[in-house]
């Protein structure tokens, strides 16, 4: 075997990074579908190994996850939006503020909280009108801000602060659409849409310096509010978090606390739609679990059909499409020598859509997940969350949060599409749709 992996010839400079922005999804299909477990490419100036094998993708992000480390993103623009929040610091921080955050994200904390969960959707859902067109993303966008300000940061925002919030993130995501300039340009180098990125990131700032000053005075002692803000700030107020790790952790908490679920909801709902089957048997299960009730923890215990819909969903949507890491040393993957710092790609895309562990790899087919046919592909041939010790630490709010959520909308409404067909994908940090996610509301008889 040849010591490094299989792969294109990029071109002088720019190597295949132009191929890769123009089309993420399809360059790393096409990389999974020529070369299998593992290939190379040039992104720009950095040589970036891509795993599409879940066995190395194991090794990677558990059985050795010690030997992996995330890129050092803290000289970059998601440094400068993140800082040394959950999702980038590593090490003692890390280890540190995971210990901190779990009481918040545990399910005997989040199982308390199905109601409020469920009002969040009922109130917005409430809004609605049969017969009128709703933007799904950006309503699903509401929805899911409201749950993580209340049950993570303890606070409720009035409609034009929640609306403030959702319009930063449309400069935030640009600046993260890959773009061949940027990928061989240093990281000073000023290019377009720089100051709409920090425009947009010190106006989130100056939302999170309200919050956290209403917040002032109401966390109490060790018997106060768990939500993680509350957490925070005792812990500052001991001197174990300074303001700064505050600031990175609620802004953490603030974009992946609800980006993935809303993106989740909404490939759920376009989905649904162009399946009419398969609304159908989520319509007859929500009535025969749910009946006149409000949607609640015992309801969810019981969902079978609507939990294997959502992960089709993040199967052929998965709202993070690829992660990365480096190895801390020098190690062997997949046949592969691969040295200390090389850049690993370990896309979610890739293997979520790969003929080799899906069947009709590209079909909708919610039956997929009978324990049966599941138990029957590798662990990770699917992996929305990441895995191992780095994985998301909201998966359970996520997942309790989509159920809920499509159960109070599905209980009294159909959703169905009438935007633009077939659907664009816009690649930043995840995975928008380019169009406006139009859907007519439909009231159910």
């Amino acid at each position: 075997m040849s010591e490094t992996p299989p792969g294109p010839s990029g071109e002088p400079l720019f190597g295949d990074s132009r191929r890769y922005s123009r089309n993420p999804f399809r360059f790393i299909e096409s990389l999974e579908e020529a070369y299998g477990d593992v290939s190379r490419f040039d992104m720009g100036p950095m040589d970036t190994y891509v795993l599409c094998s879940p066995t190395a993708i194991e090794r990677v992000l558990v059985s050795e996850a010690d030997r992996f480390r995330k890129p050092d993103f803290q000289g970059d623009a998601l440094g400068d939006l993140l800082g040394d929040g959950l999702l980038l610091s590593e090490g003692e921080t890390w280890e540190r503020q995971r210990d901190l955050a779990q009481p918040s994200f545990s399910m005997a904390r989040l199982a308390g909280m199905a109601d409020r969960i469920t009002g969040h959707a009922a109130d917005r859902v409430g809004s609605w009108t049969a017969g009128e067109t709703i933007d799904v993303e950006d309503a699903m966008t509401r929805v899911t801000l409201d749950v993580i300000l209340d049950l993570m940061m303890g606070v409720e925002l009035p409609d034009s602060r929640v609306r403030t919030i959702q319009e930063q993130l449309e400069p935030l995501g640009a600046r993260f659409e890959p773009d061949p300039i940027r990928f061989a340009a240093p990281e000073w180098a000023p290019m377009p849409g720089d100051a709409e990125f920090e425009r947009a990131v010190s106006t989130l700032d100056d939302v999170l310096d309200e919050i956290i000053a209403v917040r002032e005075g109401t966390t109490g002692g060790e018997d106060g509010p768990t939500d993680f803000l509350s957490v925070l700030m005792r812990a500052r107020d001991e001197g174990a978090q300074s303001p700064d790790q505050l600031r990175d952790e609620m802004m953490t908490m603030l974009l992946a606390g609800h980006d993935t679920t809303a993106l989740t909801l909404t490939y759920t709902w376009f989905l649904l739609s162009e399946h009419p089957e398969a609304e159908r048997r989520v319509h007859e299960e929500v009535d025969a679990v749910v009946g006149d009730d409000r949607p609640g923890m015992e309801h969810v215990r019981e969902f079978e059909y609507v939990d294997w819909v959502i992960q089709e969903a993040m199967r052929l949507y998965p709202p993070v499409y690829t992660i990365f890491r480096e190895p801390t040393d020098d190690v062997t993957l997949a046949g592969y020598d691969v040295d200390a710092g090389t850049s690993l790609m370990l896309p979610q895309w890739g293997v979520h859509r790969s003929e080799r562990f899906w069947d009709d790899p590209e079909r909708f087919d919610p039956e997929r997940w009978r324990p049966e046919r599941a138990n029957e592909r590798p662990r990770f041939a699917y992996f929305p969350f990441g895995g191992g010790p780095r994985h998301c630490i909201g998966k359970h709010l996520a997942l309790l949060e989509a159920k809920l959520i499509v159960a109070t909308v599905a209980g009294d409404y159909r959703l169905d599409f009438v935007g633009e067909t077939p659907l664009e994908l816009l690649p930043s940090l995840t995975v928008h749709p380019k169009q406006t996610m139009t859907m007519r509301v439909e009231e159910r008889s």
